[in-house]
């Protein structure tokens, strides 16, 4: 597995684990300590046991890494080489593993790899929209709505699951609690608030989480 997965798919506990449904969900690039750790009915595949060689059989949320992805890969490519795309076939694996098996996969917004894989954009206002004309749908969220100090921008590609409504909307950026560090290079000369490392910025929230967790097993 690439190093660049590493630390990517960190997904930290906020509060107490709920039960599950009985309905197995396949984990897929995640931290081995991370939040979907100890989850009844969660089948975990981390950096060590390798999402790309996952064959089913259950449904899967997927958070492949973004780094070769997000709005900064040009960037990383020019400065240090690391080639945009290039993320050793994670991304391509958890769409196939989503579209197979049913599931959703998650991607900060704005993701190269959308117009990469043929993807539609969804639109900012917060709804499901067609991702692919082949069962695939597409939305925005942000998860500062369910929790995370900072916007957040995700956008989020299911596939034979129940589409609920999100808590959609977006959030003033003033109103945010604090800057995802990698992300924002231009602020106000009286910026205040508080830039998140890597690991605080991963971190996925609790109620997010659980939202994923709700749809994926729906498509059982």
């Amino acid at each position: 597995m690439p190093a660049l997965w590493a630390g990517h798919g960190l997904r930290r506990v906020l509060q107490a684990v709920p039960d599950g449904d009985g309905v197995t969900v396949a984990a897929l690039f995640v931290e081995a300590k991370g939040s979907y750790y100890g989850l009844e009915d969660v089948e975990l595949w981390d950096e060590e046991r390798d999402a790309r060689l996952y064959d089913g059989p259950h449904p899967v949320v997927a958070h492949p890494p973004c780094s070769r992805w997000c709005r900064l890969a040009g960037l990383v490519e020019a400065r240090w080489g690391h080639k945009k795309g290039e993320d050793d076939g994670c991304f391509a694996s958890a769409l196939a593993s989503v579209r197979k098996w049913g599931g959703v996969l998650e991607h900060p917004a704005y993701s190269d790899a959308w117009a990469a894989f043929d993807l539609n954009r969804p639109p900012t206002g917060g709804s499901w929209v067609n991702a692919d004309f082949g069962g695939g749908w597409t939305c925005y969220v942000e998860q500062g709505r369910y929790g995370h100090a900072a916007k957040k921008a995700t956008w989020l590609y299911a596939h034979s699951v129940s589409l609920p409504s999100l808590h959609w909307g977006l959030i003033p950026d003033q109103e945010c609690e604090a800057l995802v560090s990698w992300c924002v290079n231009h602020v106000k000369s009286d910026e205040v608030r508080p830039r998140l490392g890597k690991k605080a910025a991963a971190a996925t929230p609790t109620a997010f989480r659980d939202a994923l967790l709700d749809m994926v097993r729906s498509a059982a």
